[in-house]
């Protein structure tokens, strides 16, 4: 049975830092940054990407659409 592998991309010049993604994570993934983008917002990164399913919560939730989620089929 194939396995699903998840990833996300997140935009970092136009993330706000509002960690609405955070706790929208089942698998607890995404952090914010210590670094900040160009507007001085720390931003959303995947602080454990192998734990992602592709569960899009987090794009769900983002209120600025600035998360993208990428799902693969993984062979087990």
């Amino acid at each position: 049975m194939a396995k699903v592998k998840g990833a996300i991309v997140v935009d970092i010049e136009k993330c706000k830092g509002c960690s609405v993604c955070i706790p929208a994570c089942p698998q607890e993934v995404i952090l914010l940054a210590k670094e900040v983008n160009g507007k001085g917002y720390q931003y959303a990164y995947m602080e454990k990407p192998d734990a992602c399913t592709g569960c899009v919560n987090c794009a769900i939730v983002c209120p600025d659409g600035v998360i993208t989620v990428y799902r693969t089929k993984v062979e087990a």
